[in-house]
């Protein structure tokens, strides 16, 4: 059927699939009544959509790279942020032997851990709570 091919091609530009009915001229009823009977078309069109994601996320990053190319300041810290471990300064990774699990922290580990927890915002961020937790 035409209407099926035409939103499978529809799909793979534009997934979405409001925008492809509409294109189609198919109503969102009749594309998920075909989805639900006709096994071969879900398949297809999930594909569609993968491969429309696919195509959308290659031309979002050229639109990336071409703003980088423009030096613009936004698209370059939102690639290093996103790409390159040395810039996500939004991280804070712990790591520590077990095997005394009795054992008190030092000043600067309880300061780490208070650190940790301020920036997964269980602890609040004003006064000095590490004399609170340590005193205990």
């Amino acid at each position: 059927m035409k209407s099926k091919t035409q939103i499978l091609e529809l799909l793979k530009t534009t997934p979405i699939v409001q925008v492809a009915c509409q294109k189609s001229g198919v109503s969102r009823a009749t594309y998920y009544r075909w989805r639900d009977k006709d096994k071969k078309f879900k398949e297809q069109s999930d594909l569609a959509l993968k491969e429309g994601i696919a195509f959308i996320n290659d031309l979002a990053e050229s639109q990336l790279l071409t703003s980088i190319k423009e030096k613009n300041m936004t698209a370059i810290i939102f690639w290093l942020k996103n790409r390159h471990s040395g810039y996500d300064t939004t991280k804070l990774q712990i790591s520590a032997d077990n095997l005394n699990k009795d054992e008190t922290l030092t000043p600067e580990q309880q300061q780490l851990v208070n650190k940790a927890l301020q920036m997964a915002s269980i602890l609040p961020t004003t006064g000095d709570i590490t004399d609170e937790t340590t005193s205990k």
